[in-house]
């Protein structure tokens, strides 16, 4: 048998793109539509007291590892009856995963897809094959590996989140710049962060370095791209500007010292913490989910960061608002505004290097 004509015809990808990028960014997009959206309404129901809201809220934030499994097939190409039946595979990931639970159902639920790809469609009682391989490889994985998955990635970011407690300072720098860059790439550092649960300090200067990407890009862009770009990077993603970037390597340098400033201040000066769920910590001002995570953790920490960093509710004062406001919007847009004129007048960045593709 040519195996690699197999899997061609299986359509199993064996790439980094496939897997690292694909998958986790769907991974990442299947925890906002659960975890994330249900956090946001049941932290609404708590707060106006409105326990119809609370209940809607905690549905839907039951279902993350199922919404992360199904997305993560769905971003695979699986075919219907293995996308099905990862629902299963995901909540047993994501339980048996504890605090690292979205890195286990990462692992397993890629490798759940892929073993049920392999023989969708290879028999004549594909309803029974396809679901029973499926579930079983998945759910047999999920008691294996997922403990000591969550294990591990749990002691790794619970490693990030004191040693930024203990050296703020050049952690914020660290966490910040290396937070913003992976928010910029192709990847998903929202799923980076809710797969090593980063919360508190580290979690803040995640949503700094974050939000210097996108605020950044956003206005030191704004004479080629307009209003259009400002609203399409500043709330939608950075992203946009990797094609740039690929031309002009450069045109990174302004937020990204933007985020090497507005981290250690986030963390020496404000003492921001993110204490709401984790992957509010990478997704910087995409729909305003990072300040919306910062609020909610003053108001109900998440479990992660009760967990991680003995985390209880605050009554935000003025000082925590300006805070937010200068580390999420203020100090971005100034600084990489600052710094590309710099760039400019030293013809690092030229007219044209910033326009979005059409």
């Amino acid at each position: 048998m040519d195996i690699a004509a197999f899997l061609k015809r299986k359509n199993i990808v064996i790439s980094a793109k496939r897997y690292g990028i694909d998958a986790l960014g769907a991974m990442a997009q299947g925890l906002f539509c659960s975890l994330l959206i249900g956090t946001i309404i049941r932290t609404l129901g708590q707060q106006l007291g409105i326990p119809f809201f609370v209940d809607i809220g905690q549905f839907a934030f039951d279902m993350s590892g199922p919404a992360m499994a199904v997305a993560i097939g769905y971003a695979l190409q699986a075919d219907p009856l293995v996308l099905f039946s990862l629902a299963g595979v995901g909540w047993a990931a994501n339980k048996l995963g504890g605090a690292g639970g979205p890195l286990a159902v990462l692992f397993i639920a890629v490798l759940a897809a892929e073993c049920g790809k392999l023989v969708s469609k290879e028999t004549k009682v594909d309803i029974l094959v396809t679901p029973a391989v499926t579930v079983f490889v998945g759910g047999a994985l999920a008691l294996l590996i997922a403990p000591p998955i969550g294990a591990a990635a749990r002691a790794f970011g619970q490693l990030i989140v004191l040693t930024t407690e203990f050296q703020p300072f050049w952690m914020g720098i660290a966490v910040s710049v290396l937070v913003g860059i992976a928010l910029t790439l192709p990847i998903s550092s929202a799923a980076i962060c809710a797969s090593f649960g980063l919360v508190g300090l580290a979690g803040g200067a995640a949503v700094a370095g974050c939000c210097a990407q996108m605020v950044g890009f956003a206005v030191m862009s704004f004479p080629e791209n307009r209003w259009g770009g400002l609203v399409s990077q500043g709330i939608g993603t950075s992203m946009l500007q990797m094609p740039n970037i690929v031309k002009n390597l450069r045109i990174w340098i302004p937020p990204t010292l933007a985020s090497a400033i507005t981290g250690p201040m986030a963390t020496c000066l404000f003492r921001l913490q993110m204490n709401g769920e984790p992957v509010s910590s990478g997704m910087g001002t995409c729909g305003f989910v990072g300040q919306i995570g910062i609020w909610t953790g003053w108001l109900s920490p998440s479990e992660t960061a009760v967990e991680m960093v003995g985390a209880s509710p605050i009554t935000p004062t003025a000082f925590h608002w300006l805070g937010l406001i200068l580390i999420c919007f203020v100090l971005p847009a100034l600084l990489s505004w600052v710094i590309c004129q710099g760039c400019r007048r030293m013809g690092w960045i030229k007219e044209g290097d910033l326009t979005l593709p059409q």
